[in-house]
């Protein structure tokens, strides 16, 4: 059930961030398994786009991963707390990648609520790219790990989305990229109560 590496090959990030919707991301660390439906996504569009971190070919050792070909984990600390994944997509040299901004916690929920101290009825436990990957317990361990791999990969459990369940808006926290920042690249399942707010 895990998603061929093929799939990360598609240079269409658009299409990719919307169809990881409803995908089933999982870890495995020290024999646990925890997982989460994906339910918020972020599209960045490589060297084109203002919000990314290869944005006019910017090339250094944290961004590196980028480049490589799609199918891997991109893992970089925010603020100096938070842990954001991202699904690197497309082919060697095109550094576009998909941040997982929130999950819906699916397996294991006892170890997520241990990992964020709260139960999982609480959204806030995997709500917001940071939470998601502290439930799920990635961190800078993960970049660039292989997502055909047994540390973490993705799996399609036949969760689809119509697209009038499915929202586009501007993605949050890119300020910074100008014009880049109106572009409504975020995606995320309507209704959903794992969704980062604002979600209109």
């Amino acid at each position: 059930m895990k998603l061929p590496p093929s799939y990360y090959f598609s240079q269409d990030v658009l299409f990719l961030a919307q169809d990881l919707l409803g995908k089933v991301l999982f870890t495995e660390i020290n024999g646990e398994i925890t997982a989460g439906i994906i339910v918020e996504t972020e599209a960045y569009f490589g060297v084109k786009d203002k919000a990314s971190h290869a944005y006019g070919g910017r090339r250094t050792d944290r961004t590196e991963t980028l480049y490589s070909q799609g199918g891997i984990s991109y893992v970089y600390l925010c603020y100096g707390i938070h842990h954001l994944f991202n699904v690197v997509t497309s082919l060697q040299d095109d550094p576009h990648a998909v941040l997982v901004r929130a999950v819906e916690p699916l397996i294991g929920k006892e170890i997520m609520e241990l990992r964020r101290n709260m139960p999982v009825s609480k959204a806030a436990i995997s709500v917001g790219p940071g939470s998601a990957s502290k439930a799920l317990g990635i961190d800078k361990s993960f970049n660039k790990k292989d997502l055909n791999g047994d540390e973490i990969w993705i799996e399609d459990h036949g969760i689809s989305y119509t697209p009038d369940q499915i929202i586009s808006g501007p993605r949050i926290g890119v300020a910074y990229a100008q014009e880049d920042a109106l572009l409504p690249w975020r995606f995320f399942v309507k209704g959903n109560k794992y969704v980062s707010k604002p979600n209109k």
